[in-house]
């Protein structure tokens, strides 16, 4: 069983909370795939997060970069090597059956993307129908995270 985390943005946007997920994953000595719907959403991620900060540096490689890195950015789910975690961004989309060997993965939806949720709606009722562990993550006012379901 794989423990699928749901992240609903309302009061930040992606760049400002993907950086602190990829780095609390490094930590746990997990490779991470990142999947985007998008080429040009993968190519975004990779030159952000090459400047997003002049403090810190995560190790990182998108298509064309070979795959042997502990972040890969991709448009699709399916390359990228062995994997601990999967960051599901952008409208990125997989199967539960396709998580299974996975630690964790991580939907950042939207939450002012009507279809962005609506999808978001979709892939947790397949993951619970799959047996994995689903929660729910919300901002506070104070902009922490906090479980709600």
């Amino acid at each position: 069983m794989t423990e699928v985390l749901f992240y609903h943005l309302e009061r930040a946007r992606l760049e400002h909370i993907l950086p602190d997920l990829l780095e609390k994953s490094l930590e746990r000595g997990w490779r991470v795939l990142v999947a985007t719907s998008t080429r040009d959403m993968a190519d975004t991620i990779n030159n952000f997060l090459w400047t997003y900060t002049d403090e810190s540096f995560l190790p990182h490689g998108a298509d064309g970069d070979g795959t042997d890195h502990p972040i890969f950015i991709t448009e699709t789910e399916s390359t990228g090597g062995e994997r601990d975690i999967l960051f599901l961004v952008e409208g990125a989309e997989t199967e539960p059956d396709q998580i299974e060997n996975l630690t964790r993965c991580i939907r950042i939806f939207d939450g002012s993307d009507e279809d962005a949720v609506a999808a978001a709606r979709v892939f947790w009722k397949k993951v619970k129908g799959a047996g994995h562990d689903a929660t729910y993550w919300r901002q506070s006012e104070n902009g922490r995270w906090e479980k709600q379901g």
